[in-house]
């Protein structure tokens, strides 16, 4: 499992989370489950353990591990627990923001609570409008002398109801360059959370709707310059969120496989365990060919990443693979399952109910595809991991 570009440090950063992860969180699924609904408590235990530190700066007091310490960390949770995998990726999510835009003020105020677990990170950028149309949002901050006003509503938004800080994204003028973002607390007078509502899959974790009201928020909170704000969504999309959700599809990926291996080496067919019909073994080659495909693929994006290289494509692509992938084994467990796999009292069926969620978020198949066709043609519009490249690159680990 740890063959790909892995040294020792990762080998026990894994081995620190799956024993957290099976301890700590697999107890606690069958409540997360029942509720449907985030769980706090659990959100802010995950946070504690200094995992989102993984891409902070030890000037800020994180742990500067990079961002192939930062997929292993996310998959191993995500392998127990979709949910709180995308908790962690989302609140990386909204780490970025800071780090590549925030001042030395803002950094040095909230990038060592995040490392810390005190204070967990959001990023909202989309609209029920506009989905994934970045330019086409409404949302807006109107300067008034040393405040801006914002006024909007936001949705889908990461770990919205245990969320501390949100890094909103609106506009301040017309065009590509009047997008701007703001650090925006989360007990600021004229933010309200709208009502969690249940969804198909990772109970557990929170991404709902803010609203803003004449929400005041000072100048000072304001992330780069007025008009930085597309690049502060492309950017940590790009650099984060593909990564990120490319690591919980991993995960989940993974569990999905060593469920079904088990599943087939318990059940017996005409006298043999079900993994002896050639059918079922099909399957399961299948998988495992999947799975390594899949691991490489995120692997080998994240270590570019880490060591400063221009990376977009491959990023695209792992999220791409490991996102269609992890669902066509979803389908494939199901089948080998059959009846079996429909009910509560084994995980496959949640695991698929998980994987569709990384479908959509930091751009579809569809959305990746058409980048790489641009990428194939030379159209492509340049690279953030090349632009933010001093900014991402932290320390070698070993």
């Amino acid at each position: 499992m740890d063959g790909y570009f892995a040294g020792r440090l990762h080998h026990r950063l894994r081995a620190e989370v799956r024993d957290f992860a099976e301890r700590e969180v697999a107890p606690r699924i069958p409540a997360m489950e029942a509720a449907r609904s985030v769980h706090r408590e659990l959100s802010r235990l995950v946070a504690r353990q200094g995992w989102l530190g993984a891409t902070i700066s030890s000037d800020y007091g994180g742990t500067a591990l990079g961002h192939l310490a930062k997929t292993i960390i996310i998959e191993e949770l995500s392998r127990v627990s979709g949910a709180m995998g995308a908790m962690v990726q989302a609140s990386q999510l909204g780490v970025a923001k800071i780090v590549h835009f925030g001042s030395d003020e803002q950094k040095k105020t909230w990038l060592p609570p995040i490392a810390a677990g005190d204070c967990l990170p959001t990023i909202a950028v989309t609209e029920p409008e506009s989905g994934g149309h970045v330019l086409g949002m409404s949302a807006t901050a109107v300067r008034d002398g040393d405040d801006y006003v914002l006024n909007g509503r936001k949705v889908y938004v990461g770990n919205s109801h245990v969320g501390d800080l949100h890094g909103v994204v609106v506009r301040t003028g017309p065009g590509s360059h009047g997008l701007t973002a703001f650090l925006v607390e989360s007990d600021r007078p004229g933010l309200r959370v709208g009502d969690e509502k249940p969804t198909m899959g990772l109970h557990g974790f929170s991404f709902g709707e803010l609203h803003f009201d004449d929400c005041r928020v000072p100048a000072d909170n304001r992330l780069g310059a007025e008009g930085d704000g597309l690049a502060v969504a492309y950017s940590s999309s790009v650099l984060y969120g593909r990564a990120n959700l490319t690591a919980v599809s991993l995960g989940i990926h993974r569990a999905i496989l060593e469920e079904t291996t088990r599943f087939c080496e318990r059940r017996h067919r005409y006298g043999k365990p079900l993994h002896e019909l050639p059918s079922v073994k099909l399957k399961l080659g299948t998988m495992q060919s999947r799975l390594m495909t899949s691991r490489l693929a995120a692997y080998h994006a994240v270590h570019l990443l880490d060591e400063g290289m221009p990376c977009d494509a491959e990023l695209m692509n792992a999220k791409l693979v490991n996102v269609e992938a992890a669902i066509d084994s979803a389908r494939n467990a199901m089948e080998i399952h059959a009846a079996a796999g429909l009910f509560t009292d084994r995980p496959i069926e949640r695991y698929l109910r998980d994987a569709h969620h990384m479908f959509a978020p930091a751009g579809t198949s569809d959305v990746q595809l058409l980048r790489l066709a641009e990428v194939a043609l030379g159209t492509d519009k340049g690279q953030w991991s090349q632009r933010l490249s001093d900014e991402v690159r932290l320390v070698p680990v070993g």
